[in-house]
């Protein structure tokens, strides 16, 4: 299965390094290119691709009011959001307007890879070095936050698993970790999004962290 994706960044060179290391990936495609956010938006709506990678930085319609068209939508699309790590604002508009993964613009060409995968696959992804920062600050600041502040109708191993999903475990690795089937860990996962009223991983990272399952090292 291929996965099919348009990038959205006003720069071109960012672009173009993109597209040629995915370009030697055999399981992903460019479908399209965007230089700003209603370009993505258009796009995403004639060619339904599986994932957007999205600049937050436009002219004209920025990435945070095209991830909310785009998701809002009834397409099964998927964003990750593309952050130069210093516009914490703009990251905290995005995750709200239900981007399912952010990643930072200095990461390895190997590793964007690699969550484009993850997130088409259908599970939300934080870089690594933003998870802590973004989480801990995001769920101190005012305004609506996604998902509830309780856990109450959680089993024992529901929040195991709620737990090693706030760590930033993929779906494989909570299966290691807990000796179990990746299809017994999906079922948790699906679980868990119904009972906390959850609209994808990325805001069950965010309970974690809320209700104190996983507390940022220091």
């Amino acid at each position: 299965m291929t996965v099919r994706v348009v990038l959205a960044d006003d720069q071109p060179l960012v672009r173009t390094a993109l597209q040629m290391v995915i370009t030697d990936a055999p399981d992903i495609e460019v479908v399209g290119e965007a230089g700003t956010g209603a370009e993505a938006v258009e796009l995403t709506q004639s060619l339904e691709p599986d994932v957007v990678v999205m600049d937050i930085r436009m002219p004209g319609m920025d990435g945070i009011e095209a991830t909310r068209e785009i998701t809002a939508g009834s397409g099964s699309t998927h964003v990750v959001v593309l952050t130069t790590f210093d516009d914490d604002d703009y990251v905290y508009g995005a995750l709200r307007a239900g981007a399912a993964g952010f990643l930072v613009k200095d990461m390895a060409l190997d590793d964007i890879l690699a969550a484009i995968r993850v997130v088409a696959d259908g599970d939300g992804l934080i870089a690594p070095k933003v998870t802590r920062r973004l989480i801990e600050e995001f769920a101190g600041r005012p305004g609506p936050v996604p998902g509830r502040r309780t856990l109450d109708g959680i089993t024992e191993r529901e929040h195991e698993v709620l737990t090693l999903v706030g760590r930033g475990l993929s779906n494989s690795e909570i299966a290691a970790e807990l000796v179990i089937s990746i299809a017994t860990v999906k079922t948790y996962v699906t679980r868990l999004l119904t009972k906390l009223d959850a609209r994808d991983r990325v805001q069950l990272v965010i309970i974690a962290y809320e209700t104190g399952l996983v507390a940022p090292s220091r």
